[in-house]
């Protein structure tokens, strides 16, 4: 396997599209909210990156799940386990591209992902809790989980019950504890990546990203809901609720990823830490020279 990863707006889509072009691939997506159907220019889901003149680059784990459910580490997991079997077995290579940290890490570093065994008296007495208590006994277990689910009450419930789980519970069956993959990482120069963030996020307001999250209102889900699949939609749900105005929304939701990109990065650098071998590349370099690197690391690595 070959794995594109890095912070949003880098370019690594482009990149393992035209990577599994030429080396007969298939792109797994390894990002926490291009799962879902109907969400697309809020989760920068551009599908006609797929296409390398004229040829359709066959994809995975993109518009799997319904707007309303909550996905996470242990169906990725599950369902990364799938994809990535099935384009072995059909003589492809699969390449994993994404940003989100917790996916990425949880495929390369193998993580033992417990699915929680419902108990409802030890759910009752966590309600009960403040949320405060809460976040002090989910940050007590000595377990994976995102700091996004520090951010939200039923999140912190569902994450204690998780590690709270015993290791014999549930859990993703035979997934190696490291799978072998060259890994390539594409950075950017700070001042860079903020120019294309804020000229992305105009871009897809412009194409009608508000217009998108008025759309899932109408299909049922409560602006609660709405908040919790990111940034774009948290800002813009709470423009819709006349919270903030049209320009503080833009400023404060541009803020908000120019932050989300540098923790993207603290991430992967603590990846490396883990023991992930990252090759970096300089974003600003072009498609056909990013392809000779990982050409000269695929060469070196097979001899």
């Amino acid at each position: 396997m070959i794995t594109i990863l890095g912070p949003t707006a880098s370019g690594k889509t482009t990149l393992a599209v035209h990577l599994a072009d030429e080396l007969n691939g298939e792109v797994i997506s390894a990002d926490s909210r291009q799962v879902y159907r109907g969400m697309s220019i809020g989760t920068g889901k551009d599908l006609s990156e797929y296409t390398v003149e004229g040829r359709e680059i066959p994809y995975h784990l993109i518009d799997i799940a319904e707007p309303g459910h909550e996905y996470n580490v242990f169906e990725f997991q599950n369902d990364f386990q799938r994809a990535y079997s099935d384009i072995l077995s059909r003589g492809k290579l699969p390449v994993l591209c994404g940003g989100s940290g917790m996916y990425l890490e949880s495929v390369l570093r193998g993580y033992r992902m417990k699915k929680a065994i419902p108990d409802a008296a030890l759910e009752e007495s966590l309600s009960e809790k403040t949320d405060g208590e809460l976040k002090e006994i989910l940050l007590s277990l000595k377990t994976q989980h995102n700091t996004t689910d520090l951010l939200d009450r039923t999140r912190m419930i569902r994450a204690i019950l998780i590690g709270m789980t015993p290791d014999e519970g549930p859990s993703v069956a035979d997934f190696p504890e490291r799978l072998p993959s060259l890994v390539f990482g594409i950075q950017r120069e700070r001042t860079v990546l903020r120019e294309r963030i804020t000229a992305r996020l105009k871009t897809r307001l412009e194409q009608g990203m508000i217009e998108e999250v008025k759309e899932l209102l109408n299909k049922g889900l409560t602006p609660d809901q709405i908040k919790f699949y990111g940034l774009e939609y948290r800002y813009i749900m709470l423009y819709l609720q006349q919270e903030l105005d049209y320009q503080e929304m833009f400023l404060r939701l541009n803020t908000s990823i120019h932050q989300f990109a540098k923790r993207q990065m603290t991430w992967f650098r603590k990846m490396e830490r883990n023991g992930v071998d990252i090759t970096w590349m300089d974003g600003a370099e072009s498609l056909d020279e990013k392809m000779d690197k990982i050409r000269l690391n695929s060469l070196s690595d097979s001899q």
